[in-house]
């Protein structure tokens, strides 16, 4: 199984793409990205906890699933338009209420019409607090 990177990707370009997107707002970072790999991280804000006082759930998703597709696009097959999540999936196993979470995203499956990318998010001290998987559709241009 091949999981290549897209030969115009580099780690620059992708953090560019970030600011005045939701990711942005999330502050997320991509740290590091390597064929069928990348790690991503941010530092979690009050407004980022649910009314329990919890991190809210949709911010442990918003870092997963910025790392699974931001590794999808950078692992677009030559000639691809795009991709588009048609499934994802999070089990949570604990939380954290400030500090940095980590992401380390992995390649389940790189083809030609669907991707699949595995992610898990840590707290500070390297607690695992969330398992997640996404599938992404690849998109390619309509003919004519």
């Amino acid at each position: 199984m091949s999981h290549l990177l897209h030969p115009d990707t580099s780690l620059e370009e992708l953090n560019a793409r970030i600011p005045g997107t939701l990711c942005g707002w999330y502050g997320i970072h991509i740290d590091a990205v390597s064929e069928g790999r990348m790690s991503l991280s941010m530092t979690i804000r009050p407004e980022m906890l649910a009314p329990n006082g919890f991190l809210h759930a949709a911010s442990v998703i918003a870092l997963a699933d910025t790392g699974a597709g931001m590794a999808a696009f950078a692992h677009l097959p030559v000639g691809a338009s795009g991709f588009t999540t048609v499934e994802l999936k999070t089990n949570f196993m604990a939380t954290q209420i400030e500090g940095r979470l980590t992401c380390e995203v992995s390649a389940a499956h790189t083809g030609r019409s669907t991707q699949i990318w595995d992610a898990e998010v840590f707290g500070e001290t390297g607690k695992r607090l969330a398992l997640f998987r996404c599938t992404q559709m690849i998109l390619w241009p309509k003919a004519g």
